[in-house]
């Protein structure tokens, strides 16, 4: 065999903190592909590329809501059809809210997202949606005064936690478990401390609440006291207080 060097073949390479041999080596440098504007534009899909779109709505993210005053995530089906009880309790939710010192956030669609915004705009307090990029586009409700869009649902539910000091979770589907699931995991475990969870509508949470109870605590999947980590309610001031007072309102 010849010498790998003297055939101009590089045996290793280094890119930062990345180590390549033998027929993992890249030719060029990076230096070389960001000033060569000529080839294919796949990087942009490429995984190492990602991070930084990552990175970036990370930094969007913390920009846009690090000067939020204290705030409540409201969470909620967008399928709820305006001028039914369940849109009006939003939007009463999002005034009481409001009117106790929070800002509200929600995810800034449709449905039960627009309501609470509804609420909290015209109580003329600070209205904020967190939206996501989806296959089939909502965009963002007229009542969200301040928005941001993600491409990451990680990312966006980062922002849910961060910047609120409780969530109330209106009746809503597999996106409003995920949300409600992804809180209780995190104060379960300790991730964060002093993080009330109110589910909002004894008729339409029971059965969930039944299942854990009967299920999952049954056969000892979670403990007893774990049916402490949320409140239920069909009262938007009981609501409003339950997260008042665990935030120190």
């Amino acid at each position: 065999m010849g010498n790998p060097e003297a055939e101009g073949v590089r045996a290793e390479q280094r890119l930062g903190p990345v180590l390549r041999r033998r027929d993992q080596v890249q030719p060029g440098t990076a230096d070389q592909r960001l000033l060569d504007t000529a080839g294919e534009s796949d990087w942009v899909h490429t995984d190492p590329w990602r991070v930084m779109r990552i990175q970036s709505e990370f930094v969007e993210g913390f920009g846009a809501l690090a000067e939020l005053p204290n705030a409540i995530s409201v969470f909620g089906s967008a399928r709820t059809p305006a001028g039914t009880p369940e849109y009006e309790a939003g939007e009463r939710l999002g005034k009481a809210l409001v009117e106790a010192g929070f800002a509200v956030i929600t995810g800034g669609g449709p449905g039960a997202m627009e309501a609470a915004n509804k609420g909290a705009r015209e109580a003329n307090g600070i209205s904020v949606g967190l939206g996501i990029e989806l296959p089939f586009e909502q965009g963002l409700n007229p009542h969200v005064d301040i928005g941001v869009n993600f491409r990451y649902f990680f990312v966006r539910k980062t922002m849910f936690v961060k910047y609120a000091q409780g969530f109330v979770v209106l009746p809503g589907g597999l996106g409003t478990l995920d949300e409600l699931f992804e809180a209780l995991t995190l104060v379960q475990t300790r991730k964060v401390t002093r993080f009330p969870i109110v589910l909002f509508g004894t008729a339409y949470w029971s059965g969930l609440v039944d299942w854990l109870r009967d299920t999952v605590i049954a056969q000892g999947k979670a403990a007893e006291r774990d049916l402490l980590l949320f409140h239920l309610t069909d009262d938007v001031e009981e609501a409003v207080a339950l997260v008042s007072k665990e935030t120190g309102r």
